[in-house]
């Protein structure tokens, strides 16, 4: 009677593969209205797939040259199966078979394209292994030669993970969090933020095992300190060869100021013309042997790409400061950096990808070449990836992660440990033209000065110490001639570096100076910089006309830059849209200097303020600029009056020592 009414049915003796038929067909049953009910195991079904193990096996001597292990098998979840069971897996054809007690999905045709596929790349590596290379590429998700992906259509039917030793060492350059500290101890002569000293572990794993690191930091993290700190570190191990680092020209005064500053222990040589004459460089190129006892040398895209004998040296370790230098494959420059032998790689960068990612290509094409392949193969692999359905460029993040460490101001866990308004001084050398008219004022000054007194010194002293201000920014402004070619002026030079990384990350800045005469020359520079025009504003703007210019700045599609005179801009603005602040010359009063400041760190401010102090070295500019930071907490009279009263009552000896030029800490 159940039988009758159909409250229940025979049930029909199917054969796995009709089984599979009508399960595979289950949903457009329901779609027509038929209620079907599903065994659980088809909800979760489990199905065979190739597992391909790499790296498993430690490699004591393990580098970016080494051999990783490959180890193929078929498994079903976590079992491997046995040679009979897979003699009744090939035998069940299509549909579902009975493994292990559960029933299973069989699809042999993707099962023998993946396994095909798989034991192709075996029997390649039955010499040792695959390269590392290759490795890093499967467990990327990317086909091991960055070629065509064959395992397209049948890439659920095979896995690929890391072996036992492999996971470990990925989880170190994923999560530096977790290392071991290195530390460069005392001879570092300042403390490491908690996370510069993460990045100091990092980067000291990776030049341990030999492979390239990006340390690509947002700017005002400190990534000159984590090198400086690399640096002491190897020292201290008895490395038995010198490190080289390549830098743009304009941040030849920064590295000196800061090595001799937080390392005076590391022995640096600076081989650029500015920094040693004619004879001394000489002298290394045909005597290399004497940078036995050097730690670091120092020294430009530039000139790399006149001194050959550099390619033929070999070096503990390479780095690159601002490495989108070598974002163009084909330059010289480029050819130049990658033809240096290094035992590891090093690329310092806030912007590791600017406009295309064939600039990636060529940075990683320095620091672990083959990596991403050839530019061609890249270039396919990357356009195959666009064609993806879903998270297009997983694969190509994967493949690169382990070697990029970025923190950001905006990140949570940096900024607690920052504080919210970060002064760094931005050192600036001086150019051949500068030096010279430097010093025939500090002649004429010093002949001048023996022959007044009184009130008459005073201005005579206030009126030179002005000249050497106007010198420092450009020679153009002392001699008035409107020129204000770039190449003449050391502060220019690194406003155009800092500028490109602000433009790259789509902030906005204000850059003060106390000269109205300036304010021209350095709206024009930056316009050329961020490729449109900005702001400016000085003591001949119209009251009327200075509210406008601030809502423009204000708005959020605004204009990147606003150039303002000191004491027209310095108080009374809102201008919070801007994240950075640059001190293009100096008041030389603390208190003034924080007001200018003030307009973008303020009520309303929502990111970190960066605030760039432009000094040049060797000068006047860097003896006033260390004389205020050290009675900072001293001299209401210096904080009132600026650091121009003190220094008009000097007598001449020690005011002829104040202004006198230090040749070696000034050129770029």
């Amino acid at each position: 009677d159940l039988i009758d009414t159909g409250d229940i049915y025979y049930p029909l003796a199917w054969s796995p593969g009709e089984a599979y038929e009508f399960l595979m067909n289950a949903p457009q049953y329901e779609h027509c209205g038929v209620v079907v009910r599903l065994p659980d195991w088809w909800k979760k079904r489990s199905r065979p797939r190739a597992s391909v193990t790499i790296g498993e096996k430690k490699n004591k001597n393990f580098s970016a040259d080494s051999l990783l292990d490959f180890n193929l098998q078929i498994v079903l979840g976590d079992e491997l199966l046995s040679e009979a069971e897979l003699a009744a897996l090939t035998a069940a054809g299509d549909g579902l078979a009975l493994i292990k007690g559960q029933w299973v999905e069989v699809d042999q045709e993707k099962l023998s394209e993946a396994l095909a596929h798989w034991k192709k790349l075996e029997a390649k590596s039955l010499g040792g292994g695959l390269t590392f290379a290759q490795g890093m590429r499967l467990l990327a998700g990317a086909p091991a030669d960055l070629g065509e992906d064959v395992l397209a259509q049948s890439r659920a039917w095979s896995y690929v993970q890391p072996g036992k030793y492999l996971a470990t060492l990925l989880e170190e350059l994923r999560a530096p969090a977790q290392l071991t500290a290195t530390k460069p101890g005392a001879a570092l002569k300042t403390t490491l933020r908690p996370y510069q000293q993460v990045g100091v572990n990092w980067l000291w794993l990776l030049s341990q095992l030999g492979l390239g690191a990006c340390l690509a930091d947002d700017m005002g993290l400190g990534k000159t300190m984590q090198v400086i700190s690399l640096l002491l570190i190897l020292k201290k191990k008895r490395c038995d060869r010198p490190s080289i680092l390549v830098l743009p020209a304009s941040l030849i005064g920064n590295w000196k100021t800061e090595l001799e500053r937080f390392a005076p222990s590391l022995r640096s040589v600076f081989f650029h013309s500015s920094q040693l004459n004619k004879q001394s460089m000489d002298a290394l190129v045909n005597d290399s042997t004497s940078l036995k006892n050097t730690d670091i040398v120092l020294t430009t895209y530039g000139t790399l790409m006149r001194q050959n004998w550099l390619q033929e040296q070999e070096w503990q370790m390479l780095v690159l400061d601002e490495a989108q230098a070598i974002k163009n494959p084909a330059a010289r420059q480029s050819k130049a950096v990658k033809d240096l032998r290094a035992k590891s790689r090093i690329a310092l960068t806030g912007t590791p990808v600017e406009n295309r990612l064939a600039d990636l290509w060529s940075l990683f094409d320095f620091l672990n070449p083959g990596l991403l392949g050839s530019a061609r193969r890249f270039k396919g692999f990357v356009k195959a990836l666009s064609e993806r359905e879903r998270d297009q460029y997983a694969p190509l993040r994967n493949l690169v992660g382990p070697y990029i460490l970025r923190r950001l101001k905006t990140d949570r866990s940096i900024i607690s440990d920052l504080p919210e308004k970060t002064e760094v001084p931005a050192y600036c050398g001086l150019s051949k033209v500068q030096a010279a008219q430097y010093q025939q004022a500090v002649n004429e000054m010093a002949n001048a000065i023996e022959t007044q007194e009184g009130i008459k010194r005073r201005g005579l002293v206030l009126s030179y110490l002005l000249r050497f201000k106007q010198i420092c920014n450009h020679p153009s402004q002392l001699l008035g001639d409107d020129e204000y070619d770039p190449a003449n002026s050391g502060k220019f030079q690194r406003l155009a570096q800092l500028s490109e990384e602000i433009a790259s990350r789509q902030e906005k800045v204000l850059v003060f100076t106390q000269f109205r005469e300036m304010t021209g020359p350095l709206a024009t520079y930056l316009a050329q910089q961020f490729g449109q025009p900005g702001l400016v504003l000085h003591g001949g703007t119209a009251v009327r006309h200075r509210q406008k210019l601030v809502e423009r700045f204000q708005a959020e599609d605004g204009p990147p830059f606003f150039v303002l005179s000191l004491k027209a801009g310095g108080t009374g603005l809102n201008l919070t849209q801007a994240s950075h602040v640059i001190h293009f010359d100096r008041w030389w009063n603390p208190a003034v200097e924080n007001q200018a400041t003030d307009r973008a760190f303020r009520i309303g401010q929502k990111n970190n303020v960066l605030v760039h102090k432009f000094v040049c070295p060797g000068t006047v500019e860097e003896k006033i600029d260390a004389l205020i930071n050290e009675k900072k907490a001293l001299a209401d009279d210096l904080l009132n009056g600026g650091a121009d009263t003190l220094v008009t009552e000097m007598d001449n000896e020690t005011l002829l020592n104040l202004v006198s030029l230090d040749i070696e800490k000034t050129q770029v």
